[in-house]
């Protein structure tokens, strides 16, 4: 149909209080809506029941990126205050960021713990390239991980109007978060307890593959046609180990969009590990992955039109209207819904 390829087809009306400024407290006292589509039925309960609805016969699939303090606050030359979001790494020591404050090529921006970054690009896109340094030497992306953990702040989605705390560093990171590189939790995976995680690993067959989730991933959609749509890229690695699995008929529960997003890119290029642009929608349905664990996402974003990928545009949208008739608590700290 055409209205599954314009824009306009995605949006919803949201109430403000339905947005999620805080994590539920346990994790798994979050609310679950599980949408099963053989029978077209939906039940309402809490993710510490998600053991009792994903098929025995699943393997599970999570994502361990670790989110690292990507948002530091520095000054210019002339003082002018500036806020810089790191994205990703590029080669040769190079970095991908956005940039709060007016900068042109050559500006240098200075930070805590005598770290100094300079622009050398800037982008159609707004997004700007920099290279770091401390006491002159150039800092590779590891060394920058170290700075940024005593000086950078939790990267908190832009919906989330508030300042991070000490409790976001824990509950916006996953229990099994290893490799750092993220800029945004997965955050389906906020909702596992340690307890609850250990009975899943019990139960079921489970792996883990990495993408690091860039600020693209909440970049609207501002065309009126999805196809028009430049895809952001995020960098992936999927475990040799993994492959075989991949491969195999087994089916497979995703947990979050981006291991979806990363499991189908695989499925169609057999490439393990690079730069992941893909993006799916209605007319781009999952090929291997059967069964999708996720948060509610905003509007017109390529995150509901990956849902729709497995849904319909009009289920999800009818969906969605019932999670807010009941109160769900939507995006990055909100409610999940389990696709089976």
């Amino acid at each position: 149909m055409i209205l599954d390829l314009l824009t306009q087809s995605y949006d919803y009306e949201l109430p403000k209080e339905l947005i999620a400024l805080h994590p539920a407290h346990p994790a798994d006292s979050a609310k679950l809506l599980v949408y099963d589509r053989r029978s077209d039925t939906i039940i309402h309960t809490t993710f510490s029941n998600i053991l009792k609805f994903i098929p025995k016969e699943c393997a599970i699939f999570l994502n361990d990126t670790k989110v690292v303090k990507a948002r530091i606050f520095g000054k210019k030359a002339s003082g002018g205050l500036v806020e810089l979001l790191l994205n990703k790494p590029l080669p040769n020591n190079n970095f991908l960021v956005m940039i709060r404050g007016k900068v042109k090529v050559g500006t240098k921006l200075f930070f805590e713990n005598d770290l100094l970054a300079t622009v050398t690009q800037l982008n159609s896109d707004g997004s700007r390239v920099v290279v770091f340094e401390q006491y002159n030497k150039i800092l590779n992306f590891e060394e920058l991980i170290k700075i940024l953990e005593l000086i950078g702040h939790v990267p908190l989605p832009p919906y989330i109007q508030r300042d991070d705390t000490t409790e976001d560093t824990r509950d916006y990171q996953s229990l099994f978060a290893a490799k750092a590189g993220a800029v945004a939790a997965p955050t389906a995976s906020l909702h596992f307890t340690p307890e609850l995680f250990e009975l899943l690993k019990q139960e079921y067959e489970t792996h883990t593959l990495t993408l690091h989730v860039g600020a693209g991933t909440f970049k609207p959609v501002d065309c009126d046609e999805i196809l028009s749509h430049p895809m952001h890229s995020e960098q992936f690695h999927i475990p040799t180990n993994t492959l075989a699995i991949l491969q195999s008929d087994k089916p497979i529960l995703a947990i979050g969009t981006t291991v979806t997003r990363t499991i189908e890119y695989f499925n169609r290029t057999n490439i393990a590990s690079g730069e992941c642009d893909l993006f799916l929608h209605p007319h781009n349905k999952p090929q291997r992955v059967d069964h999708l664990l996720t948060n509610f996402h905003l509007p017109k974003s390529t995150l509901i039109m990956l849902v729709a990928s497995f849904i319909g545009r009009e289920k999800t949208l009818e969906i969605y209207k019932e999670a807010i008739s009941k109160n769900y608590r939507f995006f990055s700290y909100g409610d999940t819904i389990l696709i089976l």
